[in-house]
């Protein structure tokens, strides 16, 4: 990550964004609405300059909020609530981050951050396929392109994977 200069602009920003996702239609008009969210997210920058705690807690309690508003469009994951498929999921938040947004997006950011953000995003979505189906491939990419935004914004893949294990629990919590 690079140093990004603070905008005072942010909160707004921020403050807008889960509006947005509060508000939001549903269906296809929803998905839209997600999906600039995660644009927007990924277009604001955050100094992380002297503050890296306090930065890593604000993106990834940003991130957990999306998540628990928005859902994932009505696709469940395939674990049940038993202590192994709890473990599971959390364990599957984990290694998808360490893979996309650790090994994948490191590869990509030397085309810049909004290519490793949008890359790994859309492979995290493709690869989600199999599971959801196409129907939820927008609701991934949205989801992808936040972690996305939590991993340039802390320059860590550690808050990506934090949320990621929490949208996934509650998913089957």
């Amino acid at each position: 990550m690079t140093a990004a200069v603070y905008s005072d602009r942010t909160p707004l920003v921020v403050a807008a964004c889960l509006l947005a996702l509060v508000l939001r239609p549903l269906g296809y008009a929803g998905t839209a609405v997600t999906l600039a969210v995660g644009v927007a997210g990924a277009a604001v920058p955050v100094n992380a300059g002297g503050a890296r705690r306090r930065v890593w807690t604000m993106v990834t309690l940003v991130g957990m909020a999306a998540f628990a508003l928005v859902g994932f469009g009505g696709h469940a994951l395939p674990a049940r609530t038993t202590a192994i498929g709890i473990a599971a999921s959390a364990a599957a938040g984990v290694a998808e981050e360490l893979f996309f947004r650790r090994l994948l997006y490191s590869r990509l950011e030397r085309f810049g951050p909004a290519a490793a953000v949008a890359g790994a995003a859309a492979l995290f979505a493709l690869v989600h396929v199999p599971a959801y189906g196409t129907a939820a491939l927008p609701v991934d990419v949205a989801a992808g392109l936040v972690l996305g935004w939590q991993r340039w914004a802390t320059g860590s893949w550690t808050a990506p994977a934090a949320t990621h294990v929490f949208a996934n629990l509650i998913q089957v919590v």
